[in-house]
């Protein structure tokens, strides 16, 4: 029996029993499905932050303060310490200092409560200085940001985030209106555009104003000439590692700090962040994968069973081909095919199901998910060999059944 012969023998007989051989492919569908929409998935989520991430600028360094330690010797995390001040983001701004660095923005940050018109709303209020726009690469829909003339007279203005502009007036379009911080009156000069989220806050939900009236205004006290974050805007991409160096170096010799292990702030990179979330969610894509692929476990037991009772109901046709002379390798193989055939068909049809799911899925779910053709080509391969596989087991047994005892079976 030739190849030709084979197939067209495995296709009738996989088609003569179409509702089992359907119930059988089904296993190895939703399995084949389900792997392709959680890789699909984890990739999509790996590209929505890395582009969320990179959105802020791929060549943006982040100074962050040190940690703290109280009284009683607790120590805190990295940033809760006071160890950053304004006179840092000035040296880090000099051409001299750090060549490197195009840009700087400091950062002076707190939660306060907000009121306008009888609403209130409560959200970060972050002072910082003009070049904050540039440095963060944000823009604006209305109006204007604040001015290095702001900065200077610590004037009561403001620049709203998109969402905090419609929780206070319900509407972005408020260029003018006056809203009350911590009790001072300070009027709305602009509007930033949406930006959506970062890895630990909402961007569309802040209220920008000078850092001097920040400091003076807002915060004061014992900390008003620290700052909680420093931007700073490498030339290029390319030169984003000699801004980091030169960055350090200013800062150690700022603090009086001979060596890197003793700093008592940190720098990070978008880089950085982008690499971490990339790692966490490939660590979950692989845990989730695994968990899917159980269910292609139990679409080849399924295909085993399946080939198992088909054996047993062919005895006697197995048993008439040995006597006509075929070898045990055409009985073999013929029930190989069959296996195979089932794997390909679940394979074919829950790549179609998974591609169609992952076209459909993402107005639902809020994620992109992307089709990965390796993952596709991969999930059909594994599908046909699990029938192999399973099938070796009742292929052999129907290769070695005696003829006389086959012939003679009811």
């Amino acid at each position: 029996m030739n190849w030709s012969e084979t197939l067209r023998t495995s296709w009738a007989a996989v088609r003569s029993h179409g509702l089992r051989s359907l119930l059988t492919v089904l296993g190895i569908l939703i399995g084949i499905a389900a792997v392709i929409l959680t890789v699909g998935l984890g990739l999509g989520t790996q590209k929505d932050v890395s582009a969320s991430i990179s959105s802020l600028g791929s060549n943006l360094l982040i100074v962050s303060p040190g940690s703290s330690t109280d009284s009683s010797g607790v120590r805190g995390g990295f940033g809760t310490s006071a160890t950053l001040t304004a006179a840092d983001a000035t040296a880090l701004a000099s051409s001299v200092n750090a060549p490197d660095i195009e840009g700087v923005a400091a950062e002076k940050s707190t939660s306060l409560a907000l009121e306008a018109n009888d609403t209130n709303w409560t959200t970060t209020v972050t002072g910082t200085t003009a070049s904050w726009l540039d440095v963060r690469s944000r823009d604006l829909i209305a109006g204007e940001f604040i001015t290095d003339e702001d900065q200077a007279s610590q004037a009561a203005v403001t620049v709203l985030g998109s969402e905090t502009a419609t929780e206070l007036f319900g509407t972005t379009n408020v260029v003018g209106q006056s809203v009350t911080i911590d009790g001072h009156t300070f009027e709305v000069v602009g509007v930033l555009a949406s930006a959506g989220s970062d890895s630990s806050s909402n961007l569309d939900d802040v209220a920008i104003v000078p850092l001097s009236t920040a400091a003076n205004q807002l915060v004061g006290g014992t900390t008003a000439n620290s700052v909680s974050t420093i931007y700073l805007k490498a030339a290029s991409d390319g030169q984003l590692a000699a801004a980091y160096q030169e960055a350090e170096a200013v800062l150690l010799n700022l603090h009086s700090i001979s060596s890197a292990d003793s700093a008592d702030f940190t720098i990070s990179s978008q880089n950085a962040l982008v690499d971490t979330a990339t790692s966490i969610y490939q660590t979950l894509t692989v845990l989730l994968t695994g968990v899917a692929a159980l269910s292609l476990l139990v679409g080849g037991i399924g295909v085993m069973n399946i080939m198992l009772v088909s054996v047993t109901e062919r005895t006697r046709e197995i048993g008439l081909r040995k006597a006509l002379g075929a070898p045990p390798w055409a009985i073999r193989r013929q029930f190989l095919v069959e296996a195979a055939i089932l794997g390909l068909t679940g394979g074919v049809l829950g790549a179609v199901l998974g591609m169609g799911a992952a076209l459909a899925l993402p107005g639902v779910v809020g994620s992109s998910i992307v089709i990965s053709p390796e993952a596709v080509g991969l999930s059909i391969g594994v599908a046909i060999a699990i029938g192999l596989i399973f099938g070796v087991y009742p292929a052999t047994r129907a290769a070695r059944l005696a003829p006389i005892d086959a012939l003679r079976s009811e």
